[in-house]
């Protein structure tokens, strides 16, 4: 985590983030590969999600009290993940203390399989689930998305949900008699419920045009570079240590892309490029540190 934030002190301050672009202090826009780990893989301004956020905020419903927004919550979720139950907590402590509670490791970290597609799960417990992880674009793509895992399946998942604030959400694939053992979700601010809400319907209706962005040149740029790629995400397989790591983010940036802070943490195709962007996004993924 030091190393994180040592890399995010190395941004000029930002002062405005739009879409899939950054605005700093200095004057420079930098494109966000990093999209906050996932949380602005449809931008940093959802118009519909501010638009709800404020609707919300304006009937001072700040405070965590029961409202007919949790049901809604969960009604969205199931329209990505059908036959499975979720529960909702307020952060990821709040969550990891649901899990040591059902008798999974606490601190386990959660296998991401947009970088490690293929790393067999050596002790049971949840993974990542992130949207777009294959092209959408083929006819029969669909947002209900089946609990499984490359390789084999797995009973539990935590969504990255496309909203900086969104609560923890934990899906149990598991049987009736089994979800039990998790706690109850947490009662959270209807503020946050109603953006959270309003975030997954985007993401159901940003398939397949999001999942299937295309760039004439990254492909070309892949099949001479190090970087290989799962949909929109893009994973470095070389082990890198923290000064290589450290050599790779400064080259990116000072070139006007912001790469992820950790190595363990995808680059996220943008939405959009212009043609100059692209061009020099494919040079940068030929780069080695």
């Amino acid at each position: 985590m030091m190393a994180e934030q040592l890399l995010l002190r190395k941004i000029p301050p930002v002062l405005r983030a739009r879409d899939f672009y950054l605005y700093t202090q200095g004057g420079q826009r930098l494109v966000d590969l990093w999209q906050y780990g996932g949380a602005a893989v449809l931008g940093h301004t959802p118009p519909h999600v501010l638009r709800e956020l404020k609707n919300t905020a304006n009937r001072g419903l700040f405070t965590p009290f029961p409202h007919p927004l949790e049901n809604r919550l969960l009604k969205a979720l199931s329209r990505i993940f059908p036959e499975s139950t979720c529960r909702v907590y307020a952060d990821e402590a709040s969550l990891r203390r649901a899990l040591a509670e059902a008798g999974f490791p606490e601190n386990r970290p959660f296998p991401d399989p947009a970088v490690f597609p293929d790393e067999p799960l050596s002790t049971p417990g949840p993974s990542l689930w992130r949207p777009f992880l294959q092209d959408q674009s083929a006819e029969n793509a669909s947002p209900r998305t089946p609990v499984t895992r490359q390789g084999g399946s797995t009973e539990l998942l935590v969504p990255v949900l496309p909203w900086a604030l969104a609560p923890k959400v934990l899906v149990i694939g598991l049987r009736d008699e089994q979800v039990n053992r998790f706690p109850p979700s947490d009662i959270l601010s209807p503020v946050l419920l109603t953006a959270a809400v309003r975030s997954i319907y985007d993401l159901i209706a940003a398939m397949p045009e999001r999942g299937s962005v295309a760039f004439p040149h990254i492909p070309e740029a892949l099949a001479h570079s190090t970087w290989r790629r799962r949909g929109i995400y893009l994973y470095y397989p070389e082990l890198l240590d923290a000064e290589q790591y450290s050599t790779l983010f400064l080259h990116f940036l000072e070139s006007g892309f912001l790469l992820p802070p950790s190595e363990n943490l995808p680059l996220i195709l943008p939405g959009a490029l212009s043609p100059g962007e692209e061009a020099k996004l494919a040079a940068l993924l030929r780069f080695i540190p």
